[in-house]
């Protein structure tokens, strides 16, 4: 016996064709519950009805627990059984499509790390702002101006001001809370940089160590590849005090070890979500300690 799931349904089939069948519910959202089941792996209820008791073959890793599991058995390929058949029309399947669709789209919408790539570009903006204010201030009292004009701008320049502390305290707040590992290691502000420039926490921890380090750097990087030259050694991690401060000769390799442990760190945020903040640290000490002796 095979036992086949579709869309619309579990079904024990013979080669004679479909021999039971336990169908789902006509209700869109009972059908993405099972639908989204399936794409956690998990066995639907139905799934485990018809196969008790009975030797079945299946085409699905997830369901190698009910019975054999065989994806390269012809039978899979030729069986076909049509929803309208049992009274399921596409119309269905495709606004269950659509349902899924927009769910995923506003749960990515809402994932925490796209806030913090927001708050970055706002924050990159205000400071934009903040400079270009400053500057016109400057040169426009170079000249005799009465007050009352400049005034405004400066009002102005001071709110600008008082936001970008207040969106730089709202974004340590969310990094110590969503990536504590990697704010422990590179510090809020420039982990949220690297989020946003890696595209997300997701993206950034499937990344190299050696795309981690020059992150930021990507106009050196381009240069170097079109004109030669030197390429960079690091990007937005220099602002990090134990590159920035550190000895010229020492900054590449105390780069690299860097973005080795923030990528330790960004996995554990992503998937384990355990404290290994105190070991990286240790662990990095003990790497510096090495470069220094170097």
């Amino acid at each position: 016996m095979y036992l086949i799931t579709k869309w619309f349904g579990t079904f024990l089939c013979d080669d004679d064709g479909v021999k039971k069948e336990i169908l789902f519910p006509k209700d869109e959202q009972e059908i993405e519950k099972r639908l989204h089941s399936i794409e956690q792996q998990h066995i639907l209820a139905e799934e485990k009805k018809l196969a008790k008791n009975t030797k079945v073959i299946v085409n699905e890793k997830r369901l190698e627990s009910l019975g054999e599991y065989d994806d390269t058995d012809p039978f899979f390929k030729t069986l076909v059984i049509h929803p309208e058949d049992y009274g399921f029309p596409q119309e269905l399947f495709h606004n269950i499509i659509v349902r899924k669709s927009r769910g995923k789209v506003e749960q990515q919408l809402q994932s925490e790390d796209l806030q913090i790539i927001q708050m970055v570009n706002a924050l990159d903006d205000l400071v934009q702002t903040a400079n270009l204010l400053s500057e016109r201030i400057s040169c426009w009292m170079l000249i005799p101006t009465p007050k009352e004009k400049i005034k405004p701008f400066e009002e102005t320049l001071t709110v600008v001001q008082k936001e970008i502390i207040r969106l730089e305290q709202q974004i340590e707040t969310d990094m110590n809370t969503i990536a504590p590992n990697t704010s422990k290691i590179t510090g809020p502000l420039i982990g949220a940089r690297l989020i946003a420039l890696g595209g997300g926490m997701h993206r950034m921890e499937h990344l190299p160590t050696s795309t981690i380090q020059i992150l930021g750097a990507e106009k050196a990087l381009f240069r170097f590849k079109k004109e030669g030259g030197k390429p960079p050694k690091h990007g937005v991690i220099f602002q990090h005090p134990l590159i920035n401060k550190a000895p010229r000769p020492e900054r590449g390799r105390l780069s690299r070890m860097l973005a080795i442990h923030i990528a330790m760190a960004m996995k554990a945020d992503v998937f384990t979500k355990r404290d290994i903040s105190a070991y990286l640290e240790k662990e990095m000490e003990k790497r510096i300690q090495e470069i220094r002796r170097k």
